[in-house]
């Protein structure tokens, strides 16, 4: 088995241009059924494999590792398109693994702030203060366009256009979208343009918007440290990060009437599945609301 699935890894790899995360991913799970159905069994060979080893070694991951659902349905996974694969140029009689579904993940609603939390957030930094007109400038600019952090430090000069009132960034899968800029958040980046970033380039700068004390581009890692320590600044309790401004971007243009159509190109989301989390989270939010001012509602 250990020869087929080293194969399998190359076709991931050349045929289907796979990354080489997900082959390590895959490697780590077939090489894990391997090894225990050889120990269990003494089956070396794929094709001696039968859906009774396959569930055997699934309910052992699942009872006696402790594996969590989204974990097992990886290694769920790596079996299905591991087998699928063998059964198609014929190493394997049968696809074994066909029978076996993988199980259901559950679906957790996405945090957020309510608008006061936000506002509160957003109004508690002096701008006085060193680096404050940049951190209110990045705050600001999450919250007003729901980009995520990497998007954030990735945003050049050259894509953000104040006038027009719209950034170009860059997201996931190197996609690009233009995304509205709203007036506080436009006003506060002109702010932080005009007065703070010329002091903090040096020659080592290049045209990111957002620039360290030393002037180079901002890490992801940062842009999480900035959020928290304004966040806690304000008196905000809970746990606040860059990806609860963008769950609340959101939920609040949903609240107020937004086309969840819109709200999915505004996020960059390639399936509207991914969005319509948010339908639950405003449809928990009017729950709320219910129960605490109807006069049957508790």
């Amino acid at each position: 088995m250990e020869t087929e699935i080293d194969r399998f890894i190359r076709y991931l790899a050349v045929e289907r241009g796979l990354s080489r995360h997900y082959q390590l991913s895959v490697r780590r799970s077939l090489e894990a059924f391997a090894g225990w159905v050889e120990s269990e069994h003494g089956i070396t060979e794929a094709n001696r494999v039968e859906l009774s080893h396959l569930t055997a070694y699934l309910a052992h991951r699942r009872l006696d590792d402790r594996l969590a659902a989204s974990s097992l349905r990886v290694q769920i996974m790596a079996l299905k398109i591991f087998f699928r694969h063998l059964a198609a140029k014929g190493a394997v009689s049968t696809d074994v693994a066909d029978a076996i579904d993988a199980p259901r993940i559950e679906k957790h609603l996405p945090e957020t702030l309510n608008e006061p939390t936000v506002r509160r957030l957003l109004e508690s930094i002096d701008d006085t203060l060193p680096l404050s007109r940049r951190d209110r400038a990045i705050l600001e600019l999450l919250y007003a366009s729901g980009l995520r952090a990497a998007e954030l430090t990735g945003a050049r000069l050259e894509n953000l256009f104040l006038d027009e009132g719209v950034i170009r960034v860059t997201g996931k899968g190197n996609k690009t979208r233009v995304v509205p800029v709203g007036g506080a958040a436009r006003e506060a980046i002109g702010t932080y343009l005009d007065g703070e970033r010329p002091v903090l380039v040096s020659r080592h700068s290049g045209s990111e918007i957002f620039l360290s004390k030393w002037g180079k581009k901002l890490s992801t890692t940062r842009i999480w440290q900035i959020v928290k320590e304004r966040a806690s600044f304000a008196g905000i309790d809970s746990r606040v990060y860059p990806h609860l401004l963008r769950h609340s971007f959101a939920t609040h243009l949903l609240g107020n009437g937004a086309d969840l159509r819109v709200i999915q190109e505004l996020l960059g989301h390639a399936d509207i599945a991914t969005t319509q989390i948010y339908t639950h989270v405003d449809q928990k939010h009017l729950r709320d609301i219910h129960r605490r001012f109807h006069p049957r509602g508790r």
